[in-house]
């Protein structure tokens, strides 16, 4: 995997947009996707991102029995592993607070996970993290530097939330095979009873295009040739897109210091969508998670990768793919890899990507060129 280009974070912008309803205007088309083409052979760089990593107790109980007693969430991530080690840059958001190795641990609603979880993120292969979500703040300013300790220890770069105001200002830049690539991380806004600290708006990065806009810029300024953000935003269990996410997403892919979203937050698979010749993923549902009442979609996943290359008018995407992913239930829990593993039954595996088929490509993103491996 690349070296670290940068260790810092994204400077912060306030302000919370409003989420709205179902957009009535676009029409839903689905295509099959078709083969994928041959890998390019122009210079440039792969990255791979994962939806939410949503610790529920199950998952550490499951960890604590691949472990021995002692709590190992390698194994629970390990059908992902080849993938995420073959890109050139991996990006994972960590939705979940993490605690010191005595804890306390807690699930929903104000989550708390183990230090172990970071390890097993590292250990899968992933180099960098989002951390701004609506759980950044659940256990306060003590879980926040807990987290970014956590990561610091295990080496994964992340943006989003910060310990200080001089590292909530310097951006996140990683050296991708030769290329400089930034990445921003913002969320629509924190939990009911959550708030920033007076004076220290910086922790968490507050979602609106502006500020998106303001932090690409920076990175931008500060030697990014490509610029990456994570949003945390939409209805959780909605599929489609809401309006505000549909306006968000055009009026932050207009500027050309934005180069890509990944979405994350709504625990269900939503559309990836081509806006003015740029990827946007809507949400790639939930990389892994255990609800206490698994609902089928609340299981199912995606992983988003793009290659980019350099043409005469910059830097560009000229592949895109996305590979569906399961959390299966077990026992043991385990995360599959659909496009590979041969250990899915037929009948949950069939109806994981037959549902994320369908509303990944429904903004005729296969059209635009998406495709499943």
């Amino acid at each position: 995997m690349p070296a670290i280009a940068c260790a810092a974070l994204v400077a912060a912008c306030s302000g919370n947009p409003t989420v709205g309803e179902v957009p009535d205007d676009p029409q839903r088309t689905t295509t099959t996707p078709v083969a994928p083409p041959t890998t390019p052979s122009t210079p440039g760089f792969t990255l791979i991102a994962g939806g939410d990593v949503l610790i529920h107790p199950a998952l550490t109980e499951q960890a604590t029995t691949d472990g021995g007693g002692k709590r190992d969430y390698a194994p629970l991530l390990a059908g992902i592993k080849p993938v995420i080690e073959a890109a050139d840059v991996a990006v994972c958001h960590l939705e979940v607070p993490i605690a010191g190795p005595n804890g306390p641990f807690r699930g929903y609603p104000k989550f708390s996970a183990p230090p172990e979880v970071v390890t097993a993120l590292a250990a899968t292969g992933f180099d960098t993290c989002s951390t701004a979500s609506n759980h950044t703040l659940d256990q306060g300013p003590a879980g926040l530097t807990s987290t970014l300790d956590a990561l610091d220890a295990a080496k994964i770069t992340h943006t989003g939330a910060a310990r200080t105001a001089d590292e909530a200002a310097r951006p996140l830049i990683r050296d991708v095979a030769g290329v400089k690539v930034g990445f921003v991380s913002f969320t629509f806004g924190l939990n009911q009873g959550t708030a920033r600290p007076a004076g220290s708006p910086w922790m968490t990065n507050i979602l609106t295009p502006d500020a998106v806009r303001t932090a690409a810029r920076a990175a931008k300024s500060a030697g990014a040739e490509v610029v990456v953000a994570s949003l945390h935003w939409g209805v959780e269990g909605q599929h489609d897109p809401s309006a505000d996410q549909v306006r968000t997403a055009k009026a932050v892919l207009a500027d050309p210091a934005v180069d890509l979203i990944i979405g994350h937050h709504a625990h269900v698979v939503q559309p990836f969508e081509r806006v003015d010749g740029k990827w946007v993923t809507y949400g790639l549902g939930n990389m892994v998670a255990k609800h206490e009442e698994p609902k089928g979609p609340t299981e199912e996943g995606a992983l988003a990768r793009f290659h980019f290359t350099k043409s005469p008018t910059g830097w560009t995407v000229d592949r895109a793919e996305y590979l569906p992913i399961l959390t299966d239930l077990g026992p043991p829990i385990r995360l599959r890899d659909l496009t590979t593993d041969p250990q899915t039954p037929p009948t949950r595996k069939s109806q994981a990507l037959t549902r994320t088929d369908e509303v990944v490509l429904s903004r005729a993103a296969a059209t635009a060129g998406l495709t499943r491996p």
